[in-house]
């Protein structure tokens, strides 16, 4: 963690002391807890489809303030109360405005669009401090030493080259370049928006963010959908297979491609080929889906870890997200760095 975010998390534990005494007073040994997972809605009748599967159609959104990972400062504390969730919430909003004008003009600059075009969600409907929810840590577990070796290597190599290599579009990274966000897609600062449709052998979820589609092959009691294809076939999205449990999709997603690991928004850092996701979806209440997901890739992780991300009904229509429009913004950063270089080398 960077000293300016740690600094931030420190003083946002401290506004919640001043904003929720009480309860900030029990910030580690709180024993308010909703349940441990998200339970249907009372009165509430699940809908299923023409074919009798549990519907899961619509548009859903998946942003969040709550962090992949539990803060150092919050150790130990799995939930906030609802009085500490509300100051939390507070606190990050009115620290991470882009609205906000103080600082130098590159400190504006890199705050890039206003708050009309952020999703932000919040914390307050679950009150986790992260949303990772095992290990009880809310941590993501140590790496293996091969995989630690592989970090080490890389991070040298990004010190060698600079830190912010642009000899090639190659040397920048995946979403950057419009290939992909990856899944599963952690929110982020917008267009945190997915479509689910259904037929009877098939489920296809597409994604607002750079407009990629999962089409999912369904085992039902009517026909067993294909194995995974072979090892060779290496795929962005990884290759998914889905089957019903009870009212929850079950998503099992291998063969995904290795330089996934060159994706800033890869949902699991470090790994790549040898990834392996199981994703749940059950629908709780008419607006809201209960959605976690499964990491295990022995050969990256000492142990699986999962995600809990709630997604939350919202109206549509899903817009196009054209991404960099045209590729211009990758050329300007080639053109960028090449003037750069130019100018470092009439310094005396």
């Amino acid at each position: 963690m960077n000293q300016r975010h740690s600094a931030f998390l420190s003083s946002l534990v401290a506004a919640i002391t001043i904003a929720a005494p009480q309860a900030s007073a029990q910030l580690n040994t709180s024993v308010e807890k909703p349940a441990k997972s998200v339970k249907p809605a009372k009165n509430w009748v699940l809908s299923h489809t023409p074919v009798g599967q549990p519907d899961l159609e619509g548009i859903w959104n998946n942003s969040t303030i709550t962090p992949l990972e539990r803060p150092r400062e919050l150790a130990g504390k799995e939930f906030f109360t609802e009085q500490e969730a509300v100051a939390y919430e507070r606190t990050f909003l009115a620290d991470a405005s882009t609205d906000r004008r103080d600082g130098s003009p590159e400190v504006d600059v890199n705050r890039s669009y206003n708050e009309l075009f952020r999703e932000r969600g919040g914390v307050v409907r679950t009150r986790r401090t992260s949303l990772i929810i095992d290990p009880p840590d809310g941590r993501i577990p140590a790496l293996t030493p091969a995989a630690a070796k592989r970090e080490a290597e890389r991070a040298a190599d990004r010190r060698r080259r600079g830190p912010d290599p642009a000899d090639t579009t190659a040397d920048r990274n995946l979403a950057e370049r419009c290939i992909t966000r990856g899944a599963p897609k952690l929110p982020g600062g917008y267009n945190n928006n997915f479509q689910i449709y259904q037929t009877p052998g098939y489920v296809a979820i597409f994604s607002e963010m750079i407009h990629e589609t999962r089409i999912i092959p369904l085992d039902t009691n009517v026909q067993k959908a294909p194995p995974h294809v072979s090892p060779n076939i290496r795929l962005w999205l990884g290759d998914s297979r889905g089957r019903w449990e009870g009212n929850t999709l079950v998503v099992d997603t291998t063969n995904f491609n290795d330089q996934i690991i060159s994706n800033n928004f890869n949902c699991c850092r470090a790994a790549g080929a040898n990834l392996h996701i199981v994703e749940r979806f059950t629908r709780v209440s008419e607006d809201m889906i209960d959605y976690r997901y499964t990491v295990d890739d022995p050969s990256t992780y000492t142990r699986p870890w999962t995600v809990e991300v709630p997604m939350t009904k919202t109206e549509g229509p899903i817009y196009e997200y054209a991404c960099h429009e045209g590729n211009y913004a990758l050329e300007d950063i080639l053109k960028g760095a090449r003037a750069q270089e130019a100018a470092g080398r009439k310094k005396p």
